[in-house]
This record gives structure tokens, C-alpha cells and sequence, in this order.
């Protein structure tokens, strides 16, 4: 039987695996309660499309930090692929570059760089940072991935500490003592050892040692694991290039906001709810709910990139992130399955079959170029006669489409597009109808119905 579907790899691959390593690649921390609710938060999403519009070419090509990638998909960083194939990251690596998509390195591969690269010389790579308590390590490291040609430096901020793992505690897990991390080894210790003492992750970096990895590396910062308007602010102030919003796959601190979920309440003015059409609150008065994409894409208002993982499993969760603000998305364990299914050609199939999916979510929505008033943030509105919009441009190509989070309000003769996605159906006639990506999705869910005193 075909595997058309990623349910139907992770379905396959938990067949093909040991329990230990199944445990690891699926497990969460604690109650498992964050992992769950990431993949039920798109669910909880519904899109709103709009139709007799020209759809004859969808063009799902975009830019992340100024390199094209043929969609907004990428690879999350996720270790030990060696569990889930003998190649590990070098197969991943090839899948990857014959997509067309950016893969994530990670401090934990099981393959080296110099491996990787190899394996996948043109693809387009970026190199995730665990930041290590060696500061020399740290920068051996980053200096490497910058001299063999990643092009984006990620640091994981939230992983001070391990997350409780119960199915590994429980499996006794020992990743660290079974498996040779060739790129973790301290300059001090010598090639021969049986297995690496990995140097512990430095649960004291903070804010203000973001400036010390910006000196040494020319290469543009982007942050893993920020959930909150307050951190996007300061990761704004800290000049890094782009936030990766995660909660490691609810793998770290259990009871977090899923990355996309609408659970978190926050106050937005009366004035902004005529500019959010895809909220379809209950109370169009000053509460209304919006996720932890949402509100890092309000807070970094264009500025910078924002991209999610979390809970991503079909193309139309793709279609729903990128309404929401993403620029784009990782997969995480999605790629894993993939591998421990057929190696290469499973992450390949893993991808083409996301790829495939998004695309003809596109189409089905009938999103068109003409219609893509999208900013990349919650942009404060506009009064009549107001020339100084944040990213207004009077030109529109419409040969691509920007995707991207809020929706400004427009006339005939006033089309406002910051910096965001170049995605879209290709397209030589405008349309009349105006339509935002934002105003394709609701997350207005039926609340439940009241219990009475005697449980009925």
C-alpha cells in the first residue's frame, strides 16, 4: 500500500524502529499535553477561501533570509538521525537539496559537517547552535559551519536544561554515551576516546551574550524557541535576523502555548479588531484570542523574519501558518519518519508529498496575486491620508504573492505590502475583489455548553 500521507509514514516508521528509538523521536516532556495540543491547534483552524479567481499557475516559491527555497517548508534541527537510518544527516541532507528547501543542522548530528556538506554540496544549509559552557568550542564550531557554507547561525534558547522525558527515563536513554557526536568533541580531548563527553549546554547564556556570537560570525542570527511578545521585542533590540517560534516539539517545559494554538488571550485595541478578519472573536469589544505566532509576528511588526515548528503535518497547516504570520515552516519529526521509512528517497517523499499538499491548498483557496494584502505583522492602522506606512510600496508585482500575518484595510488606489513571502499564483490580469491570506482562516471554535451544579 502506497504511503500517501505523513500519518501514514509515522504510522510505518513506528513499525520499522525499536521501541527505545520510537520513544525518543515521538517522545515529549511530562504529560505530553504542549505535543498534543500542536498538532490539535491547526485543527482548531478553519480557512475561508474565495473563489472565480485565476488559479491556472501557483507559484509556491519564496525567500528566507534572502535565499529562494521552492516553498515555505523546511527542516527543523533534530539529532541522531543515525537512529532512524545508517546515513543519517547525509541522506537528509540530500533529500533537502533535491527539494529545493533549507535543512537545519544540528549541534547533535551524528554525521559531521564537513560530511554533510559533502553529501549535499549545493544544497542550502543552516547550522543550529546548543550554546556549549566551552566558549571555544562554541566558536570552533560556528566558524566552521560559516567557513563550509551554512548560511544562517540558529540558537536554541530553550534548553537551559533537558526536558523531563519520561519515556527516555524510562528506557534509560544514554544518547550522550552511545553515540559518537563528532562535532561536540572539546578541542582538549583527543580523536581516540570510546564516546564523546559532550560539553553540557550553558544554562547561563542570556540576552546580552547574543552580542558575543555576533562577533564572531558574519552570519545572520536567528533565534529557536521564542513564545512571547516580550522575548520577540528583545530579540528585536538585540538586532538577530530572524525567531524560529517553537516549543521544541513539546519536548522542553510541558504547558506552554502550542505554536500555533488559539489558547493564549491578550488585550487588542476596538481599533484593531476591523484589520484582523481571520479572528472571528465572540466579543468584538477589547479580549480577543490569538496564538503565540500571532503574537510574536504583532511584536516584531516586519522587522525581522518569523518562521514556526510545531505540529505541522499537512499542507494545509502550511497555508494556515503562513495566514498567520510565518514566513515559513520546519519539520521536525515529519522527516524522521521519512528516513527511518527509505532513507533519502522517504525524506524526499516526505516532502514532495507536504509540497504537493500546500500547493493544492493554494488552489483551492484561490489565493491570487491581486489579493495578497498582507504585512508581515500587526500593523498599527492607517488614517486617511496617511503617506508613511511602515513597508508601503505602490507597485505590485504580480507575479508573486507576499503571504504573511495581519491584513491592513485598502481602497482601490492604496495597496500596503511589507516585507513577507513571495508566494503566490502567477497571474497578467489584476483582480477586482480584494482578499487577504489573513481573512482565508478563522480560529472562532464553538465554546462548550455550560455544565449545570449536577454535571448534566
Amino acid at each position: 500500500m502506497p504511503l500517501v500521507c505523513l500519518a501514514d509514514f509515522q504510522a510505518h516508521a513506528r513499525k520499522r524502529l525499536s521501541k527505545s528509538t520510537w520513544d525518543y523521536i515521538e517522545g515529549a516532556a511530562d504529560e505530553g499535553v504542549t505535543k498534543d495540543e500542536n498538532i490539535a491547534a491547526f485543527k482548531k483552524i478553519r480557512l475561508r477561501p474565495r473563489y472565480l479567481r485565476d488559479v491556472t499557475k501557483v507559484d509556491t516559491r519564496t525567500t528566507i533570509q534572502g535565499e529562494e527555497v521552492s516553498a515555505p517548508v523546511g527542516i527543523a534541527p533534530s539529532g541522531f538521525h543515525c537512529l532512524a537510518w545508517p546515513d543519517g544527516e547525509m541522506s537528509t541532507a540530500r533529500a533537502a537539496q533535491e527539494a529545493g528547501i533549507c535543512y537545519t543542522t544540528s549541534t547533535y548530528a551524528s554525521c559531521t559537517l564537513e560530511d554533510i556538506v559533502t553529501a549535499a554540496p549545493k544544497g542550502l544549509r543552516w547550522f543550529q547552535l546548543y550554546v556549549q559552557t566551552d566558549r571555544l568550542l562554541n566558536k570552533q564550531l560556528v566558524r566552521r559551519a560559516e567557513s563550509l557554507g551554512f548560511r544562517a547561525l540558529v540558537i536554541t534558547v530553550d534548553v537551559p536544561v533537558v526536558g523531563n522525558r519520561r519515556q527516555d527515563l524510562r528506557n534509560l536513554l544514554d544518547l550522550k554515551t552511545n553515540l559518537l557526536l563528532k562535532d561536540l568533541q572539546s578541542p582538549k580531548e583527543s580523536n581516540s576516546v570510546p564516546h564523546l563527553q559532550v560539553s553540557p549546554i550553558d544554562a547561563s547564556f542570556c540576552w546580552n551574550d547574543l552580542a558575543w556570537l555576533q562577533s564572531i560570525t558574519q552570519l545572520p542570527i536567528i533565534l529557536k524557541g521564542i513564545l512571547t511578545r516580550e522575548d520577540a521585542e528583545l530579540a528585536v533590540k538585540h538586532s538577530v535576523q530572524g525567531i524560529i517560534v517553537s516549543n521544541h516539539g513539546g519536548r522542553q517545559l510541558d504547558g506552554v502555548p502550542a505554536s500555533c494554538s488559539a489558547t493564549t488571550v491578550a488585550t487588542v485595541s476596538t481599533s484593531m479588531i476591523q484589520f484582523l478578519p481571520l479572528l472571528e472573536a465572540q466579543e468584538f469589544t477589547s479580549r480577543i484570542q490569538i496564538d503565540a505566532l500571532t503574537e510574536v509576528v504583532a511584536a516584531v511588526d516586519g522587522r525581522i523574519e518569523v518562521y514556526l515548528d510545531g505540529g505541522v503535518r499537512t499542507g494545509n497547516d502550511v497555508l494556515k501558518a503562513l495566514a498567520l504570520g510565518a514566513k515559513c515552516v520546519f519539520l521536525g519529526r515529519p522527516i524522521l519518519w521519512g528516513l527511518a521509512c527509505k532513507g533519502e528517497h522517504g525524506v524526499q517523499q516526505v516532502l514532495n508529498i507536504l509540497k504537493k499538499e500546500f500547493h493544492t491548498a493554494m488552489t483551492l483557496a484561490e489565493v491570487t496575486p491581486s489579493h495578497a494584502n498582507i504585512s508581515a505583522g500587526f500593523e498599527e492602522p492607517f488614517a486617511e491620508g496617511n503617506s508613511q506606512q511602515r513597508g508601503r510600496t505602490d507597485e505590485v508585482d504580480l507575479s508573486k504573492m507576499p503571504l504573511g500575518s495581519s491584513i491592513l484595510k485598502f481602497g482601490n488606489n492604496r495597496e500596503q505590502i511589507s516585507k513577507s513571502n513571495e508566494i503566490g499564483v502567477k497571474s497578467s490580469e489584476a483582480q477586482s475583489t480584494p482578499l487577504s491570506l489573513h481573512s482565508l482562516v478563522s480560529t472562532n471554535v464553538p465554546e462548550p455548553l455550560p455544565r449545570s451544579r449536577h454535571g448534566v
